[in-house]
């Protein structure tokens, strides 16, 4: 596994999205997700993206007891927004207001340390950015934890190119994590990646396979478990559904022919985007993990680059609902 640089950090070239291992994607194994986090290392993939919201707080204690005496053979990404004050551990409806604020930034890092079983985060990311809340203020809180020597590194997910320049200007933006993928080009076409690259600033695309979607390991939000956010989302639904079947149909039809998974062409779709983007496909399976890893050996060229974007049919419904699509691009 080769590895790319996110600004001045240096990571896999493919990163684990641990998200769906305790949260959103109905049942889990606890001890399969640990295996998976170590069998990536035995991939090379070192680069591990979790949160205080997945649970909540479950996926970080989750991904600490895996990384349990091997701490520096990983790059630990976290991420906080909502307040968890009073947040029970796996329940959702105990989650509190998105909150950027300096005091906020300055109390919630401490919770994560404890349940990563970490002395310091290499890279810590503000989730959502707070609209009530001045990037600058929520940035230089974010700021004083680097020179604590809590945190190495700093990110932003779904910020506009806005916030991105005006919280690069109060301290170094090392990444910048939003949804990328042959059906969420936003971030090629709104500006963002435009800005990364401008600043310097490394780019994580999080969901490369669509939710799962572009796998083809589903037709039917019937086919989810219970618990699975996807049973109503905006892409996975009625006519929207419908049109994005034949999306997945044309990307499995063109990964056939070049004797690769579905999933490996997508993922291997995001690499060729550009040397600075590093997706983090999430599975909480080893077989799946496996199966993503070799999208790392899939070479495309610009006629197979040009040729997926040319006869992939364009992509039906928002990525998620109107209240989820008011929280991205702020």
């Amino acid at each position: 596994m080769n590895t790319r640089k996110l600004g001045s950090l240096e990571v896999s070239e493919l990163g684990l999205g641990c998200m769906g291992m305790s949260a959103f994607y109905g049942s889990t194994d606890e001890d399969e997700a640990i295996a998976t986090i170590q069998r990536a290392l035995e991939l090379g993939i070192n680069f591990l993206d979790t949160a205080q919201l997945y649970g909540p707080l479950t996926n970080e204690e989750l991904v600490g007891r895996a990384i349990k005496g091997q701490r520096d053979q990983y790059v630990i990404a976290t991420k906080f927004a909502r307040r968890m004050d009073g947040a029970v551990a796996g329940d959702m409806s105990t989650v509190g207001k998105l909150d950027g604020s300096a005091d906020h930034v300055r109390s919630s890092i401490d919770g994560s340390l404890q349940r990563l079983g970490v002395d310091y985060i290499d890279l810590f990311y503000q989730h959502r950015v707070d609209p009530q809340v001045e990037i600058e203020e929520t940035v230089g809180a974010m700021a004083e934890l680097v020179g604590q020597g809590k945190v190495r590194h700093l990110g932003l997910s779904e910020a506009a190119p806005d916030t991105i320049r005006r919280a690069h200007a109060v301290h170094p933006i090392t990444a910048v994590q939003t949804e990328f993928s042959l059906w969420s080009r936003d971030p090629s076409e709104n500006g963002v990646l435009a800005t990364c690259r401008e600043l310097g600033i490394g780019f994580v695309a999080y969901s490369p396979l669509g939710r799962g979607f572009l796998s083809g390991r589903f037709t039917s939000p019937d086919q989810l478990e219970d618990g699975d956010f996807r049973k109503t989302g905006p892409r996975f639904t009625g006519e929207n559904l419908k049109a994005n079947l034949q999306l997945a149909a044309k990307l499995s039809e063109i990964a056939e022919e070049k004797g690769i998974t579905a999933a490996q062409l997508a993922i291997a779709w995001v690499l060729a985007q550009g040397e600075d983007i590093v997706p983090i496909p999430g599975t909480k399976r080893r077989k799946y993990l496996e199966q993503n890893a070799g999208a790392a050996d899939v070479r495309l060229t610009d006629d197979d680059v040009r040729r997926i974007e040319a006869e992939l049919p364009a992509v039906a419904g928002e990525r998620y609902d109107e209240t989820g699509m008011a929280s991205v691009h702020l």
